[in-house]
């Protein structure tokens, strides 16, 4: 049986864009999306398709991967270029795709809510840097700490 059998293909259309809200809600740190967070999150759909810990994810990030930079520049381009409004309008779509993933089962839910929380914390590394935990290989509050 196919997998998304029971969801629209609008539903299934905001569910392939789960990896760019999420790259965008991560980015949003400091109100936009720049060039390393976009790298790292590209990257990160790349490694996910070619190297998937969760089989249930496989045909998910290959579906994903074929047009993420449009789909990331696209929802990008659409939302508010207001930090706290781009938060909410972030939080609002994630909301909603909430709702279609939990028709997937409860197996695929939790596959993909460990696979969204890796995407997030591996894009909002995006600016640190290697030099960084060679010297602070510990937090120093108000100094490493993000």
């Amino acid at each position: 049986m196919e997998l998304y059998a029971n969801l629209s293909s609008e539903e299934k259309t905001k569910l392939l864009q789960l990896p760019a809200y999420i790259t965008l809600l991560a980015a949003n740190a400091d109100g936009k999306l720049d060039d390393r967070e976009k790298q790292k999150a590209t990257e990160f759909v790349n490694i996910k398709n070619y190297d998937n810990k969760e089989p249930l994810l496989v045909k998910y990030y290959s579906e994903v991967q074929e047009h993420f930079e449009q789909t990331l520049e696209y929802i990008d381009a659409q939302l508010p270029t207001d930090k706290d409004q781009r938060e909410n309008a972030l939080k609002q779509q994630l909301s909603e795709i909430e709702i279609i993933l939990n028709k997937l089962g409860t197996e695929y839910v939790k596959a993909m809510h460990r696979s969204m929380e890796s995407f997030m914390d591996y894009v909002s590394k995006a600016h640190e840097s290697v030099l960084e935990h060679f010297f602070f290989p510990f937090s120093i509050k108000g100094f490493s700490e993000k």
